[in-house]
């Protein structure tokens, strides 16, 4: 790999939010949004940002500048996706980030472990999902045959010593409540003391995967909820 292809100008942005209280618990920061995903979860409600190939939007000098009149005034920027990990500048991104005087922020669902090992003397807090049993994780990512990478990626983050809160949306199409469980015990007997499980929206999914969600709702006798999991 080239040292230009790890300079933060090469980050494929898709989007960027300069301002959000609901990305970072406790904290108000700017979300720079990345381009391209190596999964194909279902429920994604940023579908569009899946491709890979698919070039930015955004150029990081537009968010450099933007982050230069906001010292003072956010605690940090999350860098999400898409897998941002799945972009190499991203390095170099959040090591100017913090230089700026900025929290640094991560969205992911481990898919590199590797690559997030060269993140982890820069990150402050990290929203890690982790998406299903090991047996299930095919089903919801169409791609990851286990949870093998997310798990490796979890105890990354646990032996740094990084905020870490663990997330898993509730797809009532492939996971039950008894799988919210086994996920809930596993990440809690390794440590993490802040798991969160999220209710399935259809805003920004496929067409198909809400066509689908429509049909299950429309077929449950509990009036269309969604299971609601035990916390």
């Amino acid at each position: 790999m080239s040292a230009l292809q790890q300079q933060p100008e090469r980050l494929e942005i898709a989007g960027f939010e300069p301002f959000s209280a609901c990305d970072w618990p406790q904290k108000l920061s700017a979300v720079v949004f990345l381009q391209g995903c190596p999964w194909q979860c279902g429920y994604c409600h940023n579908v569009d940002i899946i491709d890979p190939t698919k070039p930015g939007v955004v150029s990081w000098e537009t968010v450099r500048d933007h982050l230069a009149t906001r010292k003072g005034l956010l605690d940090g920027v999350v860098f999400s996706g898409g897998e941002p990990t799945r972009q190499h500048a991203l390095v170099a991104a959040v090591r100017e980030v913090k230089e700026m005087g900025f929290e640094v922020g991560l969205h992911t669902g481990g898919a590199y472990p590797k690559r997030l090992e060269q993140l982890l003397d820069h990150l402050d807090w990290v929203g890690l999902d982790i998406k299903a049993p090991s047996e299930k994780y095919r089903a919801i990512t169409g791609v990851a045959p286990d949870n093998h990478q997310p798990m490796k990626s979890l105890k990354l983050l646990l032996d740094a010593g990084i905020d870490v809160q663990v997330r898993t949306t509730l797809d009532p199409l492939v996971l039950d409540e008894d799988d919210i469980i086994a996920i809930r015990d596993e990440v809690l007997a390794l440590g993490v003391t802040d798991y969160v499980v999220q209710r399935v929206r259809t805003e920004g999914t496929s067409l198909e995967y809400a066509g689908a969600l429509e049909e299950y709702r429309s077929k449950c006798v509990h009036g269309g909820e969604d299971l609601q999991p035990l916390h």
